[in-house]
């Protein structure tokens, strides 16, 4: 890259998005390992402390869950950031890079099909006509009859 900061114009290749996408891995993993131990440590140490005078019982229970909880919170963030940049990345590709190849082919297979050179795994609805078995069976009830009529 050019410099230190990614732009845009970066991550429209699929081999900068990768190595887009393990570079931030690097830098986050370890900061929301670190959020994550720090959180863990802050909460046993809010766990052991003691009542304030004046708790109810199970308050400062309460209370070392409700300070807790942000950097857990916190860490859970940064791991939900590297999430979403592979869902950055799987949606790019499918909307921009897969997306043109499908319609083209959608397109091939419309004018072949329209050449009336169908292939035999499309096959068309039912044409309306009364299958041979079916008119055996029923004999000469449903001639004259007319869809409409």
């Amino acid at each position: 890259m050019s410099a230190d900061k990614w732009t845009s114009d970066h991550l429209l290749s699929p081999a900068s998005r990768a190595i887009h996408l393990e570079q931030r891995r690097a830098q986050l993993l370890p900061l929301a390992d670190d959020l994550r131990r720090l959180a863990r440590e802050m909460d046993a140490q809010l766990k052991e402390m003691e009542a304030i005078e004046g708790d109810l019982p199970g308050q400062a229970k309460l209370r070392s869950w409700r300070v807790g909880k942000p950097l857990f919170k916190a860490a859970d963030d940064v791991e939900q950031v590297i999430a979403d940049l592979i869902s950055f990345n799987a949606r790019f590709q499918k909307a921009y890079e897969e997306l043109p190849q499908q319609r083209e082919e959608k397109r091939r297979r419309k004018a072949v099909a329209k050449a009336g050179q169908q292939p035999e795994a499309i096959e068309s609805g039912s044409t309306g006509a009364v299958p041979a078995q079916k008119q055996q069976e029923f004999g000469d009830v449903f001639d004259g009859l007319r869809k409409g009529a």
